[in-house]
């Protein structure tokens, strides 16, 4: 045995000392001994980039289903109000060969378009009668609202409603005395056709009101009963076309709640938004004036309650 290994045999060192890394280890004993020194090997936690590409994609592509999904809700709306207007044959109801045309250039599948018919004429896509089912509620802010819908399984659809309105909040009570059923007429724009030129043969024809919407054009409020036989009558007398023929609830001026609050909207949006999930809701009605809040979260407050 060479001389440096019988000293090393003489000396006494614990196990550490050599399974330690050089890094780590106690200074050593005796210059001659560095070589004894192991390599440090050790790991560490991975960086990541602090994103993930597929992470990305598919939170986009959510993004766009969604976005998709309420295109389709309000085309398919479209086509049902249209069947409820003139009727479900294309041939002789031009603005639901319009509704179907406009719903097809935006790849709605043929089902779909065929179920929103279908619930025009009141019936589901297998020909059963639909049952109308309302829910009233009273959501965050003191927003009185009825939400209408037809379906053809109640029950489903009311135990939906009611957890989406737990969700944003509300409670489902009572809230309809806030409100008054009445017919609504919406007529197309027409040059030279206003207010003034549809009011006097709109009192003839026994109408309550005649106002005129955002977007210029003449709404008149009838009873309910005599919705669509006033609106035929009168679209014939003046040479105007139907946009829109159906009973509505219109809040109480005196129930109204202004809104002030944009937390108070943006969270009514949201209620909106899940709202357009539950299948089968026809309207969405709320006792609410524009109040302090901005124009732009008005007019998509008002966009959304015409599902």
């Amino acid at each position: 045995m060479s001389a440096p290994f019988r000293r090393l045999a003489a000396r006494s060192f614990s196990l550490e000392y050599f399974v330690q890394c050089a890094c780590h280890r106690p200074t050593a004993p005796s210059k001659r001994l560095r070589w004894e020194q192991a390599r440090c090997l050790s790991s560490s936690a991975p960086r990541w980039s602090g994103h993930s590409r597929w992470s990305t994609i598919k939170h986009d592509k959510g993004k766009n289903d969604v976005a998709k999904s309420k295109q389709r809700s309000i085309l398919t709306a479209d086509v049902s109000r249209a069947v409820r207007v003139g009727g479900p044959n294309p041939s002789m109801n031009p603005r639901l060969a319009l509704a179907i045309e406009k719903a097809k250039k935006n790849a709605v599948p043929k089902a779909n378009i065929e179920a929103a018919i279908a619930r025009g004429q009141g019936l589901s896509a297998t020909g059963a009668a639909l049952e109308s089912v309302n829910l009233e509620a009273l959501l965050p802010g003191n927003i009185a609202t009825i939400i209408e819908c037809q379906t053809d399984n109640k029950l489903r659809t009311l135990a939906d409603l009611r957890l989406v309105v737990k969700e944003a909040g509300g409670t489902v009570t009572p809230t309809n005395y806030m409100f008054e059923k009445k017919g609504q007429i919406i007529f197309q724009k027409k040059e030279g056709v206003g207010v003034d030129e549809v009011l006097e043969p709109a009192l003839e024809a026994g109408v309550l009101d005649v106002v005129e919407d955002g977007e210029g054009r003449v709404v008149l409020f009838t009873e309910p009963a005599q919705t669509m036989t006033t609106a035929q009558t009168l679209a014939k007398t003046l040479d105007m076309e139907i946009e829109e023929s159906e009973v509505i609830w219109d809040p109480n001026e005196d129930t109204k709640v202004p809104l002030n609050d944009g937390t108070v909207a943006q969270d009514f949006i949201q209620f909106l938004d899940e709202l357009e999930e539950v299948s089968g809701v026809q309207g969405v009605y709320a006792n609410w004036s524009k109040g302090s809040i901005t124009d732009e979260l008005w007019d998509t407050l008002q966009s959304k309650v015409a599902l």
